[in-house]
């Protein structure tokens, strides 16, 4: 449980930040809260040689109305994003989704951004964000680029930015009074989700995503093409599980896993239905 040795460097702003991970390339890591990177580095599955801390950089932590979308920087904690009237007032779902990361002290120091960028399929919300239809921006030595959510995720713990670009905010469209729902199995109150599912409905538009449902955080585009072509909420829930490619573990099996996506699936939705 001791990591292995490594360097470190605070940078006091993004672009400092970048110009360090363009210095040091794939031996560097970010580290902003802290709570996905160290476990991995206490158990040698994450060996960086150089940590570039990036958790005082002060501009990156806002949360902002952008007209069609809400613009939120990739170091906003997830209390922020729990609190936030903005948020609460155009993305209740990400509010809501946002109070079950973990407990008070992980949601107190954890960002928003490092969730993403980690991209853990068990966590909320990445999954949570994908369902939005969210948009996340990196910025590099090349300039600045937006990656849609649907294109970030391409393996467990991968995500398509580049080995010298930092994610830098998450724009998130504006929900427009659609209702929601977010469901959330786990064995105990601040475990990860065996499954989890965040899904929002207007009319017959509607995103759901799939929390440890694969190797990637999983958009449902079955469950919902089912309801853009009239399906009931019941049978396109039954869809839930058409992208997904869900593991057994100690916890769960695939077929476990399968089961309580269709349930919770049609709950979410139902929810979001009234």
């Amino acid at each position: 449980m001791i990591p292995a040795p490594f360097d470190y460097k605070r940078a006091s702003s993004a672009a400092e930040a970048i110009a360090l991970v363009g210095e040091y390339g794939e031996d560097a890591k970010f580290l902003a809260g802290g709570h996905s990177l160290l476990p991995l580095m206490k158990l040698r599955l994450a060996q960086p040689a150089m940590l570039i801390d990036i958790a005082r950089i002060t501009d990156l932590s806002y949360v902002r109305d952008a007209g069609d979308h809400i613009a939120i920087g990739a170091l906003t904690r997830h209390h922020d994003v729990e609190h936030s009237p903005i948020v609460k007032e155009h993305l209740p779902l990400l509010a809501y989704a946002a109070t079950h990361v973990g407990d008070p002290q992980v949601r107190h120091r954890g960002t928003i951004g490092g969730s993403i960028a980690h991209s853990d399929s068990a966590s909320d919300l990445p999954a949570t964000t994908l369902a939005l239809g969210a948009t996340y921006v990196a910025q590099g030595p090349n300039g600045t680029r937006e990656i849609a959510a649907s294109d970030f995720y391409v393996g467990f713990l991968e995500s398509a930015l580049a080995p010298d670009e930092m994610l830098t905010e998450i724009r998130v469209p504006k929900m427009n009074g659609a209702t929601w729902g977010f469901q959330k199995f786990n064995r105990r109150a601040q475990d990860w989700a065996i499954v989890g599912v965040a899904a929002w409905k207007r009319g017959n538009e509607s995103g759901v995503g799939l929390v440890n449902m694969g190797s990637v955080p999983i958009l449902a585009t079955s469950v919902s093409q089912a309801i853009a072509n009239g399906a009931s909420i019941a049978d396109a829930a039954q869809l839930a599980a058409a992208e997904a490619e869900p593991q057994s573990d100690l916890n769960a099996s695939a077929e476990y896993r399968t089961h309580l996506a269709k349930v919770l699936v049609r709950r979410a939705l139902d929810s979001s239905s009234n």
